[in-house]
């Protein structure tokens, strides 16, 4: 860090020294800037003053030095959801989408940097599935008519994330910097995790001041829904994320690439490190009280210690566990068939309850996320097999914040789930649903890209921590892969931000390693 200060240090001493011709412009350059700000305070709002100058001083650390902001990004999502509570009105569609528009901002340096080197764009083995998704994207917005703004605004859902892989690909970033990320991010794995513990030992009473649950809007779009806290206070834990499965998914993300660099570097003090990490997490990934979080978590350890490294102790686990839920099972009486989701519902309740008839009947005639999984194919994907209805036009985000109900109407469908919320709780549903057959097919190839950049990192690298990086990888690309089918994880920033920016930078680190040629 410090010597980093120092490189800005010297790059601000040099653009601005006044016995330069191009000094002496830069120096009335931020002269006149300096005076537009403060004449936007005198006349304007002051908060929207604030907003400007923070717009601008992300545009300029984002071409000085998009390394850092990148790193930034990575660090401050996770306690978006909680900082945003505290931001005006005035300003709080700048801030909602400040992280997504330093994408954008990066995504345009990169391209920037490629001309101005004369250098063409570093070719990844996600460039040919990512054109053939716009191209079905854009024909499914022409056949169907899509308005422009519900089209744009779909499509932007659907890939604002990926673009952030395409641009740190392009901004070559090095060994160093993912070293960097990694560590960071496992810091913010442990930090989530620690207040996720003192949040359950203080018993919900930290519920409300960490909770965001104002809705948020911008004329009639929704920016944020907030979030209604059904569960009982103190039962389920969600630190700065609003929700408790997106700390659960977080931390199962994480946990996976932590699990992975434990493997490599079993019997090392680093080894030990990774795998106390993983050992401390636990419990707040347990108390989080989110099964898609458990067995995405469940699936990448069992991908990775029982299948690959073949830990007969994680096999031995595994078989324990489940001869334990049946002695459980026989010696409680517990009746799974009935089991159903109320406020104080315990860990043990939580998990039988996913194999409930109960559950699910309840779920499909109450609109849930299997009655969405029924309609789908049989009504969604049937009625445009190939191209799908649309973006912006069915089952994700995009469609909830609009408020758009057209296909839902035309298709005589209620409004996503319990007939109020556009969204269909099943990324995959989604896109199968808005672009069709096709579309899907290209995002899952783009899915598996990903996994295959981990596995070949593992499988060829030299560099153990690139190795450890692509196997936990490999694990958490499996989880998220599960996730996906119950809920809209592949829009949500604490997750799908940390999905397509690890890929790429595992991507570049093995490039350099002739992993890929």
């Amino acid at each position: 860090m410090t010597a980093w200060f120092r490189d800005t240090q010297d790059s601000l001493t040099a653009a601005y020294d006044p016995h330069r011709p191009a000094g002496r412009r830069a120096l009335a350059a931020l002269i006149v800037g300096c005076l537009m700000v403060a004449g936007f305070v005198v006349f304007a709002q002051p908060w929207r003053a604030v907003a400007l100058i923070g717009v601008a001083a992300a545009a300029y650390f984002s071409f000085r030095r998009p390394e850092a902001v990148l790193l930034v990004l990575a660090a401050y999502t996770p306690f978006e959801p909680f900082l945003l509570k505290f931001v005006p009105d005035e300003i709080y569609l700048y801030a909602r989408y400040f992280s997504e528009g330093l994408i954008y901002l990066l995504l345009a340096v990169a391209a920037a940097r490629k001309i101005a080197r004369r250098e063409r764009p570093t070719p990844t083995p996600l460039d040919l599935p990512f054109v053939g998704l716009i191209v079905v994207a854009l024909a499914s917005l022409a056949v169907n008519a899509v308005p422009a703004v519900y089209g744009i605004l779909g499509l932007r859902q659907i890939i604002r994330f990926i673009l952030l892989f395409f641009a740190a690909v392009n901004l070559d970033l090095d060994a160093r910097f993912t070293k960097r990320l990694v560590v960071v991010m496992i810091g913010v794995m442990a930090f989530e995790a620690a207040l996720g513990l003192v949040q359950a030992g203080t018993h919900g009473a930290l519920d409300s001041f960490l909770i965001p649950s104002e809705r948020r809007f911008f004329e009639s779009i929704q920016l944020t829904s907030g979030t209604t806290q059904f569960w009982s206070p103190g039962t389920r834990i969600f630190a700065t994320m609003g929700r408790y499965d997106q700390l659960g998914t977080f931390l199962s993300f994480f946990m996976a690439l932590a699990l992975g660099l434990y493997y490599v570097h079993r019997g090392e003090r680093t080894g030990r490190r990774y795998g106390w990490l993983v050992v401390l997490a636990a419990p707040a990934l347990l108390l989080t009280m989110s099964r898609a979080s458990w067995f995405g978590f469940l699936l990448a350890f069992g991908f990775i210690g029982a299948w690959v490294m073949k830990d007969f102790r994680v096999r031995f686990a595994f078989a324990a566990a489940v001869i334990s839920a049946v002695i459980y099972l026989g010696w409680s009486g517990l009746s799974v068939r009935y089991l159903t989701d109320y406020p104080q519902q315990t860990a043990v309740e939580r998990l039988f309850e996913s194999f409930s008839y109960e559950r699910w009947r309840g779920e499909y005639y109450g609109l849930g996320r299997l009655y969405w999984m029924v309609q789908t194919p049989l009504v969604v994907v049937r009625s445009s097999p190939v191209l799908g209805v649309g973006p912006g036009q069915y089952g994700g985000g995009a469609v909830a914040a609009l408020g758009n109900t057209a296909v839902y109407d035309r298709l005589n469908l209620p409004f996503g789930v319990y007939g109020t919320d556009g969204y269909i709780d099943n990324s995959w549903f989604a896109v199968w649903g808005e672009l069709g057959t096709l579309g899907l097919f290209f995002y899952g190839w783009m899915v598996y890209a990903l996994a295959m950049i981990g596995w070949r990192a593992y499988r060829f690298a030299k560099d153990n921590f690139l190795r450890g990086l692509g196997l936990g990888y490999v694990g958490a690309c499996l989880a998220v892969t599960f996730q996906a089918f119950l809920a809209t994880y592949l829009e949500v920033r604490t997750l799908a931000l940390y999905l397509w920016l690890m890929g790429a930078v595992i991507y570049l680190w093995g490039k350099k390693e002739k992993v890929f040629g």
